[in-house]
């Protein structure tokens, strides 16, 4: 049966992350057919019981999503290159690649939002209503954006495994066993989405640059970057909300929009994709309820070792 800790994950290449309280784990479909597991715990929260604060958690949430979403990157491709003959990725490599996403993220979502708002200061009259087209047109970029990646078959793949990710925890959260037939039954759906935040984060950010005022350039580009853990806070407090009132109307159209755009962002997955996403979610839970049933014998938590299958 399901337990009221909201699980979650994300799609890697041919496979899924799934993450838990205190672990998370990494299932890959490698060529020959078997699944590559990899899992880890996740201690820093549990060390820090001040980082699970309201708006604080918020901010923790997005840094280890970051670093752990590439954790899950670099080792869904390493499985692919080891099936492939090539080299693993190297540090460098990595660093490289992270160093091009966060710099096409500030270029796309920073700069290009404020050079438009700079070409319709002449019309738009008004530092509020700047404000508002500012963020209009950064919504306007993320959807562009999705949408045109989604046209890619490599991309379509990914997003068929995110869409196994969102069934399998419906499976979850709806306490039925965790099979494939079960899985294929749920909608590829779900309020509490990343895709749903990044929306969050947009309609947030817009709102709350808008009480801003007038700034020059240099100020505007500071206080968007800056303000970012602000925004990130309050927005993963709305989904986690989401997520857990979707029997109230309010949340549910506060949710229409983030899933709509998952439709994007997700596509109906075959059932060996499902089964990729049940391995790593079993995996997880298996790791919970073993080191629940540990600190229960033993009150003082040890380390645990990364688990590789």
């Amino acid at each position: 049966m399901a337990d009221n800790y909201q699980y979650g994950g994300q799609a890697v290449i041919e496979g899924v992350m799934m993450r838990g309280r205190h672990h998370y784990a990494v299932a890959v479909r490698k060529e020959d057919n078997q699944v590559s597991i990899f899992s880890e715990e996740l201690g820093y929260t549990k060390k820090h019981p001040f980082l699970r604060l309201p708006f604080i958690r918020g901010v923790v949430a997005l840094g280890e999503s970051f670093v752990l979403g590439l954790k899950a990157l670099q080792y869904s491709a390493n499985q692919l290159m080891e099936d492939e003959g090539e080299e693993e990725l190297s540090f460098w490599e990595m660093a490289l690649m992270i160093a091009f996403a966060i710099g096409l993220a500030i270029v796309l979502f920073v700069v290009v939002p404020l050079l438009f708002r700079g070409l319709i200061a002449g019309v738009v009259t008004g530092t509020l209503w700047r404000n508002l087209f500012e963020g209009l047109f950064r919504a306007i970029i993320l959807v562009a954006y999705i949408t045109l990646i989604s046209l890619l078959s490599d991309i379509q793949r990914v997003f068929a495994y995110h869409g196994a990710e969102h069934k399998v925890i419906h499976t979850y959260e709806a306490g039925e066993e965790l099979t494939v037939d079960n899985a294929r039954t749920k909608t590829t759906l779900h309020p509490r989405c990343g895709t749903s935040f990044l929306l969050y984060v947009v309609v947030v950010s817009t709102i709350l640059f808008s009480f801003l005022g007038e700034q020059t350039i240099p100020m505007r580009f500071l206080s968007r970057i800056l303000l970012l853990p602000v925004v990130a806070g309050i927005s993963y407090e709305i989904i986690k909300l989401s997520g857990k009132n979707q029997s109230f109307l309010i949340w549910k159209i506060l949710s229409w929009p983030g899933l709509m755009l998952q439709r994007l962002t997700t596509r109906e997955p075959d059932d060996s994709q499902l089964e990729v996403a049940i391995a790593a979610l079993r995996q997880v839970l298996t790791l919970e309820e073993n080191a629940q049933l540990y600190n229960n014998v033993h009150p003082i938590n040890q380390p645990s070792t990364p688990v590789c299958e």
